[in-house]
């Protein structure tokens, strides 16, 4: 009997275009899985007088960085190439300013804008990057970034005074 499940799929671009965009786009995802989890973290546990519109607009930007970090990824793997995103590569390629424990609303909003602009630095190479080696993957990174830019503003418009 002959296995015809296929384990490695061909590349479907340029293997140095593949490379290239995975280079950029991964840690792209491992930001946007990052952010998932820890806003769920800062979701749980934020307090303070503004606790449910922060509790809710976290929910918001969980899901939209869970749909940005599929985004990433899938293109990845649409050119061919695995993505390795499983708790540990994240844990290993990313850091938090998210605290442990209950926090107060405005201490969460900070930390979750310093892991967002974490993202931003790497969403910006990533545009950069991509610029000369493939355009569809910028557009990519340019789609995330848009949004998260967005979610970044409902955020900080909470410490404006």
């Amino acid at each position: 009997m002959t296995d015809t499940n296929i384990t490695t799929p061909a590349l479907t671009a340029d293997p140095e275009v593949a490379a290239a965009t995975a280079q950029f786009l991964t840690p792209v995802v491992h930001k946007m899985q990052a952010l998932v989890v820890n806003g769920k973290q800062a979701h749980w546990n934020v307090r303070g007088s503004n606790f449910i519109a922060i509790h809710e607009l976290l929910d918001s930007v969980v899901e939209h960085a869970q749909e940005y970090a599929d985004t990433a990824a899938e293109r990845i793997v649409a050119l061919g190439l695995p993505i390795d995103s499983r708790v540990s590569a994240i844990a290993e390629k990313t850091t938090t300013a998210v605290p442990a424990g209950f926090a107060q609303w405005r201490d969460e909003i900070r930390a979750i804008v310093s892991d967002i602009d974490a993202a931003l630095v790497d969403l910006q190479a990533a545009i950069d990057g991509l610029d000369e080696v493939d355009l569809s993957s910028q557009d990519v990174a340019i789609e995330i970034k848009r949004g998260v830019d967005k979610d970044r503003w409902f955020l900080l418009a909470h410490l404006a005074e």
